[in-house]
């Protein structure tokens, strides 16, 4: 039998493909086959046991989805945590840029708007803030590329250099919590027990994290 996936003899996509983020969330159900399943157990030779033995299961994939689900909040929380933490080191920088240049008032406003005390509630609003900070770095940043002066400023320049630490460990965090929504939306598909359990609960797959389009559009852009 030859291989599914032929790269030799296959059509191939020259243009290119860019893969996007589909925000859709897609519940799950079950069909006849499975709601028979789902009460043959307590008519098995052994009603009494079989049925006990499958409540358990049942029970275990119910906990099993509510820890992952404290798991999924928790690292949220976390990428909130250094989002916050790169609004102060932000501020902080655009105070020191503003007393060289000129700097747009209005960073100095989205930051108050973005700064710790308010976090997101929910996965699309988490995306949401995280682009106005990454806006809010590209202010500063464009303001540090065009004034070489301010480079020579020790302060601004151990500013930016945490800055960029807490990028990296944005990134990383995002990855963990792109790794946990994973695990939830193959979990739940998971037949029997988990896709049982879960379609009864009401569940739905999350959408991953994502970067916004201006973003996505500079990462395409030249930058030497």
């Amino acid at each position: 039998m030859p291989n599914e996936l032929d790269e030799m003899n296959a059509p191939v996509l020259e243009q290119g493909n860019d893969v996007k983020v589909i925000a859709k969330q897609l519940p799950v159900t079950i069909g006849g086959g499975s709601k028979f399943y789902d009460i043959i157990w307590w008519f098995l030779p052994i009603p009494v046991i079989g049925g006990v033995i499958w409540s358990i299961m049942k029970v275990k994939a119910k906990n099993y989805f509510q820890q992952l689900q404290q798991k999924i909040q928790h690292d949220a929380s976390q990428i909130d945590n250094y989002l916050e933490q790169r609004v102060q080191i932000l501020k902080n920088c655009a105070k020191l840029v503003d007393k060289a240049i000129d700097l747009d008032k209005d960073t100095f406003t989205k930051i108050a708007a973005y700064r710790g005390g308010t976090t997101p509630e929910s996965d699309q609003a988490r995306i949401e803030y995280a682009g106005k900070i990454e806006e809010i770095g590209r202010s500063i940043n464009l303001a540090f590329e065009n004034y070489p002066d301010l480079r020579a400023h020790q302060e601004l320049a151990d500013a930016m250099q945490q800055n960029s630490y807490l990028q990296r460990e944005i990134t990383a965090a995002r990855e963990v919590y792109n790794d946990t929504v994973n695990a939830w939306n193959r979990d739940i598909f998971s037949w029997p027990t988990k896709q049982i359990v879960a379609a009864k609960a009401g569940y739905t797959t999350r959408i991953p994290f994502t970067i916004d389009s201006e973003t996505r559009e500079q990462a395409r852009g030249d930058f030497f």
